[in-house]
């Protein structure tokens, strides 16, 4: 009797409840979305909580200053399903525009249907048409899943290490440290 070699199947993803949506540049409409969003975001952050308020002002700035930044979102009759926001530096290193990816976030109940990749992917041919020479982004050390996603897209991890200094109206707030990688 010749061994069967025994062959892996993969389980197969529910059927989608939505056809696969393409990222697109936001709108001024899109912005209480994008808020709603940023709280799914900011709630699993250690550093940070949400602020409606806060995430409100801070989109209308990129939203009506597109020299500041740009932001794609993935939207569908259920409303804004991820978004993604690049924010613009010049690097000296690089010796010309780069990028900060600053936020990257999809439904949690929409999550493991490629559609960060889908995020990701926007987010990373907008910049390379318009010259952005580096994306750089910060993601929680614990947040396993995140990391995995940028890996795969293939940014690296770097020996820069960041430190931060909170400029808040009348008071002085200590960063807590970063785990050691």
């Amino acid at each position: 009797m010749v061994a069967r070699r025994r062959q892996t199947v993969r389980p197969r993803l529910a059927a989608r409840p939505y056809p696969r949506p393409r990222a697109r540049p936001a709108r001024p409409a899109d912005l209480e979305g994008m808020v709603d969003l940023l709280g799914y975001l900011f709630e699993q952050e250690a550093d940070f909580s949400p602020s409606p308020a806060k995430q409100r002002r801070a989109l209308k700035m990129i939203l009506a200053r597109p020299s500041l930044g740009r932001i794609f979102v993935l939207s569908h009759e259920l409303g804004l399903l991820g978004m993604v926001s690049l924010l613009f530096t010049i690097s000296t290193a690089e010796g010309g525009r780069a990028a900060w990816l600053e936020d990257l976030i999809v439904r949690p109940e929409h999550r493991q249907h490629g559609l960060g990749t889908r995020l990701l992917r926007a987010a990373s041919a907008w910049a390379r048409r318009n010259g952005i020479r580096r994306i750089t982004l910060l993601t929680d050390a614990t947040n396993q899943r995140a990391r995995r996603l940028y890996l795969r897209h293939g940014f690296a991890a770097s020996a820069m290490q960041p430190l931060r200094l909170h400029l808040t109206r009348g008071r002085r707030t200590r960063p807590t440290p970063a785990p050691p990688s």
